[in-house]
């Protein structure tokens, strides 16, 4: 193609760090000779309180895209905007000084995100650049999938009827990948191994997260030939490997939920409403991040530390900044809580079943304020997604969408007999406790004794008597308002 005749393309890079199934990347390709481009933005992820080991894992996902893209002559570009209000300034210079036409975009939801991409394509339009945006990291358009009165859903099991219906209609196809172009007169820049105000973090996390589209694909490819049909049956476990541990790479887009979904039915003979249950079951936890994703358009005030249900604003959190604490640090005396919370501060992960357990533990038995718990969430997940770890920590909250109802409280001792009878998972995280037998593990309090277990705190609330102050300030909430829709 000669770059002569052809207008310069430009792919702005963001959360879809891969060069398979792309539909910006793809749609960029076709039109002419292509340049990516990414921005840094180190103020706003502070201000967003994304984790050091998630930026890391997108720089290092980064440097892997940057060598893929290189095979196919597409040079990758790093530029700074140190805050979003940046960004189209930043941009705008880019395109000057190449001499780009189009820039392309995959869509992102928040209302930060969304206020950006506005602002952006404003300020190339004036310059008499067009701006592209494509549907890329959901299966449906915000705003496609709606109420018979024109409303998004507020209810979880209501829209995911309307998205089997609309995948029975048809699948989502995958984009192919773009072909090696001429080269450019362009190099790429080289990848950042680390950003200021986000510290490296440690070799041992690292290598449980390794970075590049094949090490997603693997882990897909793994998880669907093999692991799948026990999906619904251990993924509860936290002992067991029973999850696709691919949140990370979905959320920084090394893969895509399409491929996510065809690898699915694939392993299922292509059915997802009946066939392996496994299978069902991981296509529903999909159809979940898609649904938050779309309250986040539909009811902006979640991306602004709002309570998705109105009434539940009034509710008396209590400022307990000791409890707190001891919750963010693992000395809660409640082994499952504290065991889960340490997988969590050094692996940048926790098991979903964990994330409810302790969500709840936090907003009911400490009545202490969910966006606390949302906050210390997203400061140290490598997963981390507004929309994902927003909608969790509401539902288990109950202030939230299609929340569990607010007499539904967890009891942290009965869900760790449950789900970690062995007491496995606790004693590889939590190795005071590694004597205790599989039925004092779970409370050590009961082992008697004048001090219980040395080394291990003794829990900082007494289980039923918070559960009844919780339901207590839960009854006292006005009565239920209409959600709504936001007006901003």
């Amino acid at each position: 193609m000669d770059a002569t005749t052809t207008d310069m393309q430009l792919i702005w890079l963001r959360s879809d760090l891969r060069q398979h199934d792309n539909t910006a990347l793809a749609a960029a390709a076709a039109r002419g000779p292509t340049v990516a481009v990414y921005l840094l933005s180190p103020q706003q992820w502070q201000e967003h309180d994304d984790a050091p080991c998630k930026v890391d894992f997108w720089l290092r996902n980064l440097h892997e895209l940057s060598k893929s893209l290189g095979q196919l002559n597409i040079p990758l570009l790093i530029r700074t905007a140190a805050h979003w209000d940046q960004a189209p300034a930043e941009l705008c210079k880019l395109c000057r000084q190449l001499n780009i036409k189009v820039v392309h975009v995959n869509e992102e939801y928040g209302l930060n995100e969304s206020r950006r991409d506005a602002a952006v394509a404003e300020a190339l339009q004036a310059e008499g650049i067009e701006f592209h945006s494509y549907l890329d990291q959901l299966l449906f358009k915000p705003g496609t999938v709606l109420t018979k009165t024109g409303t998004y859903f507020q209810v979880f099991s209501q829209f995911r009827k309307v998205c089997y219906e609309r995948l029975h209609r048809s699948m989502p196809a995958l984009v192919a990948a773009p072909g090696k172009q001429s080269p450019l007169d362009i190099d790429s820049d080289p990848v950042p191994a680390s950003v200021t105000g986000f510290a490296t973090p440690s070799e041992t996390l690292r290598d449980l997260w390794p970075a590049g589209e094949k090490e997603a694909r693997r882990r897909l490819d793994t998880f669907a030939d093999a692991q799948i049909d026990y999906y619904k049956s251990e993924r509860d476990f936290p002992a067991k490997p029973g999850t696709s541990q691919l949140s990370a790479y979905l959320a920084a887009g090394v893969i895509s939920p399409r491929q996510c979904l065809h690898a699915a039915l694939q392993s299922n003979q292509g059915e997802f409403e009946s066939g392996k249950v496994g299978a069902i079951t991981w296509i529903n936890e999909l159809l979940w991040r898609e649904f938050y994703k779309h309250i986040l358009v539909g009811y902006p005030r979640v991306s602004r530390h709002r309570a998705f249900r109105p009434e539940t604003e009034a509710l008396a959190w209590r400022d307990a900044p000791d409890e707190l604490a001891a919750w963010q640090e693992a000395r809660t005396g409640l082994p499952i809580i504290d065991a889960a919370m340490r997988q969590l501060l050094e692996t940048g992960w926790m098991h979903n079943r964990l994330r409810m357990v302790v969500a709840m533990f936090l907003t009911k038995n400490l009545l202490i304020d969910w966006r606390e718990g949302e906050r210390f969430f997203m400061r140290h997940l490598i997963d981390g997604d507004l929309a994902a770890n927003n909608g969790g920590w509401q539902w288990s909250s109950s202030t939230g969408t299609d929340s569990a109802p607010y007499f539904r409280i967890f009891n942290p001792l009965s869900q760790s007999e449950k789900f970690d009878s062995e007491g496995l998972f606790i004693k590889h995280w939590l190795p005071e406790l590694a004597d205790l037998d599989k039925k004092q593990v779970h409370n050590p309090a009961s082992a008697g004794g004048l001090f219980g277990v040395a080394d291990y705190p003794k829990p900082i609330v007494n289980l039923s008597a918070s559960r009844e102050r919780a339901l207590t300030a839960f009854k006292n909430l006005p009565s239920r308002q209409p959600a709504g829709v936001d007006h901003e």
